[in-house]
């Protein structure tokens, strides 16, 4: 399964076509060409990470069912050694994916060959009997088990992991054909270097990688419009808002580590992204030790930065904000109904106030709270700030910011997905310090976006919450969010919304 499908390449004729004065960078910061390819790229892709993670759990459980089915075919349902045999199938179950594991048998790869593998599933399968055997005869065990119980479970459970396995190898090769399941990459940086590279990844079956294009800061004369097949989509400051729109899942820089200046520019620039950035090391003389390298195929790669929260930490992470914003709407009801009424009864409009503010990856959200300005004086925009005493702000809206009571509809933001319970605070896309938007004010504050947004934060238990007057506090509030991204943990999230509470006593920005 190489899915370096050559369909999605563009010809030198389509590049033609949009090398009209119609074709110039749109007011995004994109060309018609670049935003024809990131259309294709919208829709999510299913991570191999994931899909294999999920088939182990799928592979213990029909060998743990299988073996208890048949205990209770052969002895009957939990009469003899009604604990000891159950205990026996599921460590044995255990053992077995283990096993698979450690023997690479869940790698994309290995997946879509089964046939070619049954020999060593077949051996991996009785090897995990054989240890099972020894272990009972050293511990003088043996002959309180039925052989033949174990002899059918070992046929069954063979048979089910083997037509699983032929299964998946259907649907596997059906869900890359369709797209659903690949690793996207861009190549950064054109030329001879990034031909090789393409070249060499193509070179590599069953990987998972499809390039959706180049994107290289010089010219056409030293880097052609066209390498290998795919197109040069437009400069590094393009890339940003083509990633910004496709599903991009990897960078892969192709420029010489000794270019180290070059490098490093494109890092500065590039490092804001939710994206694993790779840098290629396939024609690199400079050798390092194997572990210091992640691989496409044969295709050696250096981990440069790799995207935070991923794969099963994100799964682990939005259980961990369902759970919570349910107990968090539960117990907060009474408040935020008692909350509702005094709004209502204190000046005329809505309860709930609806904003647009940045969510993962510079997406547009709508974030709800309670309102707390007069309704022909609200700002959707937040362009200008609310100070101390502001006008703008009702009777009941001052004691609801000071409080952060108004925060409490987001618990349902984050219940739908668009919010974390921890997270960097979203901020309003217009928001402004001194006529400047925040992320012209701090380099990089768009890295705050590489996870998504939360109700509540490490800087805002820090301290820095409410009113960003100075810049400084803008900069403050950014590092201690990308110090969160860093050091991401559920314990760390758990810390958070436990000392969040605490540390609302503090309202002296909250106005």
């Amino acid at each position: 399964m190489n899915e370096i499908d050559p369909a999605h390449r563009f010809s030198m004729d389509a590049v033609r076509k949009f090398e009209t004065p119609d074709s110039a960078p749109s007011s995004t910061g994109i060309n018609d060409v670049a935003r024809q390819v990131a259309s294709q790229y919208r829709r999510d892709t299913m991570s191999p990470v994931m899909v294999s993670g999920v088939l182990r759990l799928v592979e213990f459980s029909l060998l743990l069912l299988s073996g208890i089915a048949v205990y209770c075919y052969f002895v009957g349902f939990f009469t003899h050694l009604a604990w000891q045999y159950p205990l026996v199938i599921a460590a044995t179950s255990l053992l077995a994916i283990v096993l698979l594991d450690v023997t690479d048998f869940y790698q994309v790869s290995t997946l879509m060959r089964p046939v070619t593998n049954f020999g060593r599933l077949l051996l991996i399968w009785s090897g995990t009997f054989a240890l099972m055997a020894l272990t009972a005869f050293f511990m003088k065990m043996s002959a309180d088990y039925s052989r033949l119980l174990f002899g059918t479970w070992f046929v069954a459970g063979f048979v089910l992991l083997f037509s699983l396995r032929l299964v998946m190898s259907v649907l596997l090769r059906r869900w890359a054909r369709d797209g659903r399941m690949e690793r996207r990459a861009v190549i950064v940086g054109g030329g001879k270097a990034a031909e090789g590279l393409i070249r060499s990844v193509e070179k590599q079956p069953y990987n998972d990688i499809r390039i959706c294009g180049i994107f290289d800061d010089r010219d056409d004369r030293r880097s052609p419009p066209i390498v290998a097949g795919y197109p040069k989509l437009g400069n590094v400051s393009e890339l940003i808002e083509f990633a910004r729109i496709a599903r991009i899942d990897m960078l892969i820089v192709s420029l010489p580590i000794t270019a180290e200046t070059r490098v490093l520019q494109l890092l500065k620039k590039l490092w804001v992204l939710p994206v694993d950035i790779r840098l290629s090391a396939h024609s690199n003389a400079l050798q390092f030790r194997p572990r210091a390298y992640s691989y496409i195929g044969a295709v050696p790669m250096l981990d440069i930065f790799d995207r935070p929260i991923n794969d099963w930490d994100s799964v682990a992470k939005r259980a961990f904000d369902i759970f919570f914003s349910i107990i968090g709407i539960v117990l907060f009801s009474p408040v935020m109904l008692a909350t509702a009424i005094a709004i209502k009864l204190d000046s005329p409009g809505p309860v709930l106030f609806k904003q647009k503010r940045h969510g993962f990856n510079n997406e547009e959200i709508e974030v709800y709270k309670f309102r707390s300005m007069y309704t022909n004086q609200s700002d959707p925009t937040a362009k200008k700030t609310v100070t101390k005493n502001d006008p703008r702000v009702t009777r009941v809206g001052r004691f609801i910011r000071k409080t952060s009571v108004d925060e409490l509809p987001q618990f349902f933001n984050a219940l739908f997905g668009s919010l974390s319970l921890v997270g960097p605070r979203p901020h309003a896309v217009a928001a402004q310090s001194h006529n400047l938007l925040y992320n012209e004010v701090v380099d990089g504050y768009f890295a705050r976006h590489k996870v998504k947004p939360g109700v509540t934060g490490w800087a805002q238990i820090n301290g820095w919450r409410g009113e960003m007057d100075t810049n400084e506090k803008i900069r403050m509030r950014t590092e201690f969010d990308l110090y969160y991204i860093e050091n991401w943990s559920l314990m760390f999230d758990l810390k958070i919304l436990l000392l969040t509470p605490a540390r609302l006593l503090n309202t002296e920005n909250a106005y």
